[in-house]
């Protein structure tokens, strides 16, 4: 049996849907850490003896008064995560970790790309949208499609964000749902209190991409973009990619 680890917090989901998707992938010895205190304990080592890491964590924001806040990991968060990837061993990030860390420049070079809450530098925030049904078309063969079939209905929440193509493998592409600025709602405007608002929002069209993996990381890291409430975590194809994902990136250690 190997040791699964997961990190989460710092974004709400339904925790008791969760832990059974998390405990229903595989032969896993789950442990599962939720910040602040997975920050402190990744720390201080808790991944030296994880043989699979998944990351559904929103680490480094803070949300109060219409407003957020954004801080680094610490120092030896940071050294305990790029350690492990520079020994070869390597992780799956789900869903909303992709906003994660907005002020660790690496992690997103990592991923290969970046949710954003509010505008900056990088160009405008990023978009979301709820409830989206749409097909997951598998864009190739990989150790985290095998068996899958070539095209699987979701319904899940989709991001308007930017996605680095040339720093990824595609693995599947969002159909029958255009990534473009008329489809999504502003999370800038989200946070200042307005949902579902696209008032003074621009956003350049942006990728279907929603599973990869990284060329750019040292270890497999491949990102799901899967996994915003409980129908999502009992999808069988969406399970069936992510048990994969976790035993290609633990080096099948399941």
């Amino acid at each position: 049996m190997g040791s699964l680890l997961v990190l989460s917090g710092g974004h709400p989901y339904e925790e008791g849907p969760f832990d059974e998707l998390i405990h229903a992938l595989g032969n896993w010895d789950v442990t599962h850490l939720v910040h602040p205190e997975a920050e402190q304990k990744v720390a201080e080592g808790a991944l030296n003896l994880a043989d699979a890491l998944l990351f559904y964590d929103m680490g480094g924001y803070t949300f109060a008064d219409g407003a957020v806040g954004v801080q680094a990991p610490s120092q030896a968060f940071r050294k305990a995560i790029t350690q492990r990837f520079l020994s070869g061993k390597g992780a799956v990030a789900m869903h909303h970790a992709l906003a994660g860390w907005a002020d660790w420049p690496e992690w997103h070079e990592w991923l290969g790309g970046q949710f954003h809450y509010q505008p900056g530098k990088h160009g405008p925030d990023s978009g979301y949208r709820h409830d989206v049904a749409y097909d997951a078309r598998i864009v190739v063969s990989h150790p985290v499609t095998q068996g899958l079939p070539e095209s699987f209905s979701v319904a899940d929440e989709l991001y308007l964000c930017p996605i680095d193509e040339s720093a990824i493998t595609p693995l599947a592409r969002a159909e029958g749902f255009g990534f473009t600025r008329d489809n999504f709602y502003s999370a800038a405007n989200a946070v200042a209190g307005e949902m579902f608002s696209r008032d003074g929002w621009d956003h350049p069209q942006g990728s279907n991409c929603v599973a990869w993996e990284s060329r750019t990381c040292p270890a497999p890291l491949v990102y799901l973009q899967f996994g915003d409430w409980p129908d999502t975590y009992a999808n069988p194809h969406v399970r069936r990619m992510l048990a994969q994902a976790l035993e290609y990136t633990s080096g099948g250690n399941a």
